[in-house]
């Protein structure tokens, strides 16, 4: 039997949560047992954000992650970034991305710039 509704404070009410989560899933959209699978999902998800924060991720991460679900190869990004002596600079972590490769990888990859922005792993800032 369902109980009411309320934020999620602890684990124990994350724990609950989840298993309210679990025995409602596959639930259509709009009955109620939808509409309270989908508050609860927004509660999880906003619980989970507060207590397990995700840092963005490493801007030539995103920029292999995004080669990866398109198959592209280095030589795809040698438009965006610049002959495939660059592309490797920056693939390497040994040259920053410039303003224009940014707005070239944000425009053509759909990566945000505000990833592409942040400092890489090796200090460089991208």
């Amino acid at each position: 039997m369902a109980t009411d509704l309320r934020p999620i404070r602890t684990e124990a009410d994350h724990d609950a949560a989840m298993g309210e989560v679990e025995r409602l899933w596959g639930a259509k959209s709009g009955t109620s047992d939808g509409d309270r699978l989908d508050v609860l999902v927004t509660l999880i998800d906003a619980y989970e954000a507060q207590v397990h924060p995700m840092d963005p991720p490493d801007p030539i991460d995103a920029i292999v992650f995004r080669m990866q679900q398109q198959g592209l190869t280095r030589r795809d990004l040698e438009p965006m970034i610049g002959n495939r002596g660059r592309v490797a600079e920056v693939l390497n972590r040994r040259r920053s991305l410039s303003i224009e490769m940014i707005r070239n990888l944000n425009a053509q990859l759909g990566i945000p710039a505000e990833i592409l922005i942040r400092p890489g792993r090796s200090g460089i800032a991208a």
